[in-house]
């Protein structure tokens, strides 16, 4: 994944943090948690506010025994459903790379839609006999919907010998009441981690500290063992003289915490040392080379070492002490007190850390740093890059969220623009993509290649239903031939709309140029996209047999690149359910291709799938298909183009003598159209109305109605979408 190059910096989110040098043993919680693993319980819920010790204990706990076990340390980021997905798998992968082998291609051609990532992910883990644990810390961090869907949807489908650890500061949003009746969920909580005495005792002593017992004791009571109250205390009492004086006047609860932090930590430390404390508080993690870039130093490296020898607040992320962080308390602190002391150098101190990040292809953390920085025309530059990736990756809401943070910078970029458009164009709204695009357009240089906005202009006009456009726009492709020397997505979307447009001869020679393109690229989900419009192609040319194998090969492929639960396969799974000739295959098809249609499709994709299965169901005897068609009948004439797919609907509603508002068409004319008949036929395809059109070629608004009823006739048709169609079959457009 670009802007994750750095291993080492990716690995610590994949990875449990080491533990300290000297570890507190907590036998009782790593008890319970054994004890979780042992009897199958899917959910343990670690909850507790910050400073509580949840990471160190499970972190600990993961590092302590045999048991196969995977890691998520979640970042604020991690709330767009791809990424979190994409880092989940990575993480059971680490462990089990033939899972991750099988899932990742899911999570990038579903854009992390979760009921297809977790599917495949319980599948694949269903095949192992072995434990796992599966460790997702800071979960509080998630903020999308999506991604907690999806999460309590894994626990419900866990398979046996999997347990989900959560760690978080808040109850997640899912319905714990059911997993408790259940006995599915085990939850320790913030009176379950207070230190008792002798615990305490040892975390004490970890910081060289050996108090009498009644001074711990006292000391636990004031700070209701909160780990980072005693954490906080040891800090101040190695410089305390009297020990019994200090404990008495300790106050430890959170509500006093940056106060105390402010007097007893940062005062009592040199000049030097508070100004590296409060410029690197701008970092989530940090490296030697990092912090010397960010405070003009250069002995970072040997400085994080010696802190974090002697301040516990600074916590180690990797076992080769390459990467650190700040305690959460004691970064909040820091960055408050930089924006209060010298607000005057947040900003620079941002943009060191964007340059040194961009330098070493940390894409994603370096335009987060410029944005910070409110460099906006750097960030754009970066993301006009980056931002291809995130799009391939499927990770659409990180996209989307950093365009946004452009603000109207993003207008004046025709590569942020166009991202933009395809943002919207995946979220399915049509009429912002369009404006996007025409703002690339607007603004593109004049040494801009043009052609790299076909693909989302022809993916638009088939989104709203306009094969007339975007057949314009293929033809326009093939007369200038461009598929060959620009990419695998281009081609699909000339096939797609040759599909569309019924002309079956161009979509078989487009795809082909797609299927060449995308496995040459490794691009799978515009492989998997040409072989399913091959079989469309294919069915509505009504070469049956090419097309049961066409959509064979379709499904196979997608199975082997893990895309089965991806969207844009369903048209091939409904050809599959129409061609079987086992009655339970088939139905067991078209329930596959309805559950993957409604998620996410174009109105022809829905309304070709709902017809070919609603066909299907009635030719077994099943009722069920009639709703079918009648929804496939509202998808259709939603479309002011529908293409090909208004014809095939009428074809199957005629066969099965349901009433139609047009129509059916014929294969031939009835009658040869005149000149002036086929001038106005010419503008059939477009949006513009009657009047419209007459006033463009001169004539009455009668005469061009007129003209349209003689066409009408001629065609063998009952309105204006079928004469369309029909005149392509006949070539006539």
């Amino acid at each position: 994944m670009i802007g994750e190059s750095a291993p080492s910096l990716a690995a610590t989110k994949l990875t449990p943090p080491p533990a300290p040098a000297r570890l507190v043993e907590r036998s009782r919680l790593d008890d319970v948690l054994d004890d979780c693993v042992e009897r199958g319980v899917r959910l343990v819920l670690v909850c507790a506010p910050a400073g509580s010790g949840k990471s160190t204990l499970l972190a600990s706990w993961v590092g302590s025994g045999p048991r196969a076990a995977a890691w998520l340390q979640v970042e604020e980021s991690d709330s767009d459903p791809a990424r979190f997905w994409s880092y989940l798998v990575d993480s059971v992968g680490r462990g089990l790379p033939e899972v991750a082998a099988a899932v990742k291609p899911v999570v990038v051609g579903s854009n992390g839609d979760s009921v297809a990532v977790v599917d495949a992910l319980v599948t694949e883990l269903a095949e192992r006999t072995a434990p796992l644990v599966v460790v997702i810390d800071d979960y509080h961090l998630i903020r999308g919907g999506d991604v907690h869907r999806g999460v309590e949807r894994f626990i419900d489908l866990c398979p046996p010998g999997v347990t989900i650890v959560l760690a978080s500061r808040m109850d997640p949003p899912f319905r714990l009441g059911r997993l408790r009746v259940r006995s599915q969920l085990v939850e320790i909580r913030a009176e379950d981690l207070r230190f008792d005495t002798a615990e305490a005792t040892g975390l004490l002593g970890a910081a060289g500290l050996a108090l009498e017992a009644e001074l711990v004791a006292e000391l636990c009571e004031r700070t209701e063992g909160w780990a980072a109250g005693l954490v906080l205390a040891g800090v101040s009492l190695r410089r305390a003289s009297d020990p019994a004086e200090f404990v008495e006047a300790f106050r430890g609860d959170d509500q006093l915490i940056v106060g105390y932090l402010s007097e007893e930590l940062l005062d009592g430390v040199d000049e030097d040392e508070r100004r590296r404390l409060l410029e690197t508080s701008v970092l989530d993690q940090l490296s030697g080379p990092l912090v010397d870039a960010v405070a003009a130093t250069t002995d970072g490296t040997a400085w994080l070492h010696r802190t974090a020898r002697t301040n516990q607040l600074l916590v180690p992320l990797d076992r080769t002490s390459s990467w650190y962080r700040y305690h959460h308390l004691l970064r909040d602190l820091l960055r408050l007190e930089l924006q209060t002391v010298h607000p005057e150098r947040v900003a620079d101190l941002h943009r060191r850390a964007a340059a040194w990040f961009e330098a070493e292809s940390e894409f994603g953390r370096a335009i987060a740093h410029w944005l910070a920085a409110d460099e906006r025309a750097a960030a754009a530059r970066l993301l006009s890059v980056y931002g291809v990736h995130l799009l391939r990756d499927g990770q659409i809401e990180t996209l989307r969220s950093l365009l946004v943070r452009l603000g109207d910078l993003a207008k004046t970029s025709t590569p942020c623009a166009l991202l933009y458009g395809w943002c919207e164009y995946i979220g399915g709204r049509y009429s912002l993509a369009q404006e996007w695009l025409d703002t690339a357009l607007a603004v593109a240089p004049d040494d801009f290649d043009r052609i790299y906005t076909t693909p989302l202009a022809i993916n638009i006009s088939l989104g709203r239903g306009d094969v007339a456009n975007a057949l314009d726009l293929a033809r326009a492709m093939i007369a200038t031939d461009q598929l060959s020397s620009h990419p695998a997505d281009l081609a699909t979307a000339t096939g797609a709309a040759f599909v569309w447009a019924g002309a079956a001869t161009e979509a078989r020679s487009a795809l082909q140029f797609a299927l060449e393109k995308a496995a040459a690229d490794d691009v799978r989900s515009a492989h998997v996209l040409a072989l399913v419009y091959l079989a469309i192609a294919e069915l509505v040319d009504g070469r049956t047999d090419a097309s049961r194998s066409a959509a064979q090969v379709a499904t196979a492929t997608a199975q082997q690149y893990g895309l089965a639960s991806y969207h844009g396969v369903a048209p091939a799974y409904a050809i599959r359910a129409l061609t079987a000739d086992d009655p339970e295959r088939a139905r067991a098809d078209a329930e596959h291709a309805l559950g993957l249609v409604r998620r996410v499709s174009t109105p022809l994709a829905l309304g070709f799938v709902l017809t070919t299965c609603g066909d299907r169901l009635l030719a077994l005897g099943d009722d069920a298909g009639r709703p079918l068609l009648a929804e496939a009948r509202s998808a259709i004439d939603r479309c002011p183009d529908p293409g090909i797919a208004a014809a095939y609907l009428a074809r199957i509603e005629a066969r099965h003598h349901i009433a139609v508002p047009t129509a059916a068409r014929t294969a031939a004319l009835v009658e040869d159209l005149t000149d002036r008949e086929l001038a106005v036929l010419r503008y059939l395809p477009s949006a513009m109305s009657q009047r419209e059109i007459s006033s463009e070629l001169f004539v009455s608004l009668n005469t061009v109605k007129t003209h349209c009823r003689a066409i009408y006739r001629k065609l063998g048709v009952g309105d204006r979408k079928s004469a369309v169609q029909t005149a392509r079959e006949l070539q006539l457009l």
